[in-house]
């Protein structure tokens, strides 16, 4: 696909990502899905619609915290923004102790990205406070873990936008965590990246989405929490239980799984299921043919004004 005033194409593991006039991006999230960064051979249907719509709505709400990349979707599936000069730094930041940090808890250590960690925790409970642990931006391979100090004294950003860029992520994890709340779940971890259009940040790509987050079930967290269980999660860790059950971790030399008809139906009304919970509001499956997809893009990006 050939759009108009295109001046660039990127495609991501599951994005398409087009540069109109070197000042807007066309992202179009496919239905690609990927897992311990190998994409699967297998689309799951709807998935880039479940996404780009959830990441639309939480934009849109959090907008009065920072301003963000996104001018319109005009598609379920495609969001058009503004093009901006990316940070090459993740910001991720942490409710519980889950995932990579309970690993590296576990392992006993008591430090993560330069930050303290209590003593005496289990796994995924509450930290004190929100803590932030960023990420270096890898375009292939694993993203690896970065001090706040080491960001800075690289002069990777500085002091003054990495403190900015703190505070933002504080405040867009405390809505994120409000709107959860609402839904009765309890945002866990995310990550948000950002970028800046001369002097003003903006916040970028996708946020609070079940794959760049983790959710828990608020009413049975502190049960399972007393009795040791593991938390009942809203993520996309069913989809890497599924490979894992079945002997694949991405590691060299190991073949994807087949994923039958009746698997991807499965994985796919898990992800319209995940939007539902999170947004309160009922799927409607939209499709859209390529020529459809073509107009529509077309028609927004005239009224831009290219």
């Amino acid at each position: 696909m050939q759009l108009k005033g295109q001046t660039g194409f990127y495609k991501g593991k599951v994005r398409d990502v087009y540069t109109i006039a070197d000042k807007y991006l066309v992202m179009i999230v496919s239905d690609r899905i990927s897992a311990f960064d190998v994409v699967l051979p297998h689309p799951i249907p709807y998935k880039g619609q479940v996404l780009n719509q959830i990441a639309a709505r939480f934009l849109e709400a959090t907008q009065d915290i920072v301003p963000n990349w996104m001018i319109d979707a005009p598609l379920p599936n495609a969001t058009i923004g503004y093009k901006c000069e990316t940070y090459p730094v993740e910001m991720v930041v942490r409710g519980n102790l889950t995932g990579h940090a309970w690993r590296t808890y576990s392992s006993g250590k008591r430090m993560l990205c330069g930050v303290p960690l209590p003593e005496g925790m289990k796994e995924n409970d509450f930290f004190p406070h929100p803590i932030i642990t960023p990420t270096t931006k890898a375009h292939q391979g694993h993203d690896e873990d970065i001090s706040r100090e080491e960001i800075i004294s690289s002069g990777l950003i500085s002091e003054a936008e990495y403190t900015q860029l703190e505070k933002y992520t504080l405040a867009l994890f405390e809505r994120g965590r409000e709107m959860a709340k609402d839904r009765g779940l309890i945002l866990v971890d995310t990550k948000y990246e950002f970028g800046k259009i001369g002097d003003t940040i903006y916040l970028i790509d996708e946020i609070h989405t079940p794959d760049s987050s983790r959710y828990f079930y608020a009413d049975e967290y502190d049960q399972r929490q007393e009795e040791g269980l593991p938390q009942k999660q809203l993520s996309k860790e069913f989809v890497r239980e599924w490979l894992m059950d079945k002997g694949f971790r991405g590691l060299d030399g190991q073949a994807v799984p087949h994923m039958s008809e009746d698997v991807i139906g499965q994985i796919s009304e898990r992800y319209i299921e995940l939007y539902e919970v999170v947004t309160g509001k009922r799927f409607l499956k939209q499709d859209m043919n390529y020529d459809e997809t073509e107009q529509k893009l077309t028609e927004a990006i005239t009224a831009l004004g290219i």
